[in-house]
């Protein structure tokens, strides 16, 4: 897919996988719904049985096989939720099933099911609530990782953008199922990109039609931000962050001239997430307009430090507490970056091994599942083919029960 090929130019210098480590077992998100208790746990042993050889009796193996079908009767259950009458029930089939792609790897169960599941959320999103909306659009999202962005992703991507099109962009639909519909758009075309790249131009095109109003208007002045717009003005921004690290040479030099200059005047947002995220921005495009050229320069670089050096000890009283710690810190790091290409790499540990976050555009790749996925992306980094594919990290491990039995515990993690 286009995605595989670019991201193969793109880390192809950078250090994917730097030896197997102990680190921690991934940690799935809990659940007070039963019903997704029980799904969440018996696909835990199911997927750790398909990973790890182990020696075991026959009736351990039938054991295994009557826990997944009794898991799998309960996803169609979540699923047969979807088409209930009652907007409760619908909403408790969409969380039990966000909870259950979040935390296990589905590929078997959901390609045969895809179509039905993609119906049962087209028509959320169409005809629901906000909230419903909201929680339709992540969901689809999950599929789209689940189904490994082949085919049966793409397909499932033409069939429901039109619908995450239209909510996207209707000024009268909830803040939130637009700014879930943005994260959607992003992640599924990223995952599904086709080879000629249509899906991609339309994509950024239509995202930045949505953060493109927090640009200032022709005097340089920033437009008065409207209740939800930075909300939405930053997941529109991340989502379309995650598709410009798809771009070609000749599509980002536009991009860079059209949007760095733009975005650095939004750094004087009022809110510190908005500003965050267009920090973050920043320096991906920077880092990518580095690659693409050894001696890029940022138009007025003096300007951009200066605001950015405020930005790091920003220490205005009217700002929360942890609001400030967090932009001074994020920020910190832009203006390294800018300055002295300097960039703090992060280890991120899931079972017997680790993944390093070396660059702007692995933090943004990593950073959109972990937004999506939340604290399943770690199991899926360890069985997801697609996430290890992504980050270079060859097929999933088989471990005998001698390493499996040897994993450092999390309060053991140094």
């Amino acid at each position: 897919s286009l995605r595989q090929e670019v991201l193969q130019l793109h880390l192809s210098a950078k250090a994917s996988l730097k030896g197997i480590k102990n680190g921690v077992k991934g940690e799935s998100g809990a659940s007070d719904d039963e019903l997704t208790s029980d799904v969440l746990s018996h696909y835990s042993s199911a997927s750790e049985s398909t990973s790890v050889l182990e020696e075991g009796t026959g009736g351990e193996q039938v054991d295994e096989q009557t826990a997944q079908e009794e898991t799998e009767d309960k996803l169609k259950q979540c699923i047969d939720n979807l088409m209930d009458k009652s907007t409760k029930t619908r909403l408790a089939g969409l969380e039990s099933l966000r909870q259950a792609f979040s935390s296990r790897v589905l590929f078997e169960f959901l390609t045969e099911r895809r179509l039905t599941v993609s119906d049962c959320l087209e028509r959320s999103l169409k005809k629901g609530s906000g909230e419903e909306q909201a929680a339709a659009a992540t969901v689809f999202a999950l599929l789209c990782i689940q189904l490994g962005g082949g085919d049966e992703a793409e397909e499932g991507f033409k069939m429901l953008r039109p619908i995450l099109t239209a909510i996207l962009i209707d000024n009268s639909a909830s803040v939130a199922a637009r700014q879930s519909c943005a994260r959607a758009l992003g992640m599924c075309c990223y995952v599904s990109a086709a080879e000629d790249g249509e899906d991609l131009i339309k994509s950024l095109a239509l995202l930045e039609s949505v953060f493109m109003s927090s640009y200032p208007n022709r005097e340089g002045t920033l437009p008065t931000p409207k209740p939800g717009s930075p909300g939405l003005h930053g997941a529109a921004l991340q989502a379309w962050s995650l598709l410009v690290t798809l771009c070609p040479a000749s599509r980002l030099t536009v991009l860079l001239d059209l949007h760095l200059p733009k975005l650095q005047a939004c750094l004087q947002s009022s809110d510190v997430n908005y500003r965050i995220a267009v920090g973050e921005t920043i320096a991906l495009l920077v880092e990518l307009g580095r690659d693409i050229e050894e001696e890029f320069e940022v138009e007025d670089s003096e300007s951009l430090c200066e605001c950015l050096k405020s930005l790091a000890t920003d220490g205005n009283k009217h700002r929360a507490k942890n609001d400030r710690r967090k932009q001074r810190s994020i920020f910190r790091e832009v203006l390294h970056y800018i300055e002295n290409e300097d960039f703090t790499e992060e280890k991120i540990r899931f079972g017997v091994e680790s993944v390093y976050i070396d660059s702007w555009m692995r933090r943004r790749i990593y950073d959109a599942f972990k937004e999506i996925m939340e604290s399943g992306v770690r199991h899926h980094l360890q069985f997801n083919p697609l996430l290890r594919d992504i980050f270079g990290l060859g097929p999933p491990l088989i471990l005998d029960a001698t390493v499996k039995g040897n994993k450092i515990s999390r309060f053991e993690k140094v």
